[in-house]
């Protein structure tokens, strides 16, 4: 399944797993957030409250559509974060992998802190 990612500046799809968090962020579909960054990395509070899966990894590749469980938030990597090692994405704690974003994940670079962030089925 796909899901359509808009902000202010732009916007990005996404092609989901089939995973138990997968299936229920798109079950509550749309969301609607506010965008905050940690480095290169974009995330939101869904409202939503998954377990942790057990092939939860904190580091990622860059564009990997994560779920932050310890957040309840949508967690959009694309480039290194504050506590990353050279060029890695490392999540502040693992985090489900849901998918992976279509595209350059750079894109996410145009989200600023507080903008609106809307979240729907492609």
């Amino acid at each position: 399944m796909k899901i359509r990612i808009s902000w202010p500046a732009g916007h990005t799809t996404a092609t989901l797993d089939d995973t138990p968090t997968a299936a229920a962020l798109l079950a509550a579909l749309p969301i609607d957030g506010t965008a905050h960054t940690w480095g290169e990395e974009v995330y939101f509070d869904t409202g939503l409250t998954p377990t942790l899966e057990a092939d939860a990894r904190q580091v990622v590749e860059p564009g990997t559509v994560a779920f932050w469980t310890e957040g309840n938030a949508l967690a959009l990597p694309y480039g290194p974060t504050p506590i990353s090692h050279g060029e890695e994405s490392r999540l502040a704690s693992p985090c489900n992998v849901l998918g992976r974003l279509d595209g350059d994940p750079r894109v996410l670079a145009t989200v600023r802190g507080g903008d609106a962030i809307h979240v729907h089925k492609a």
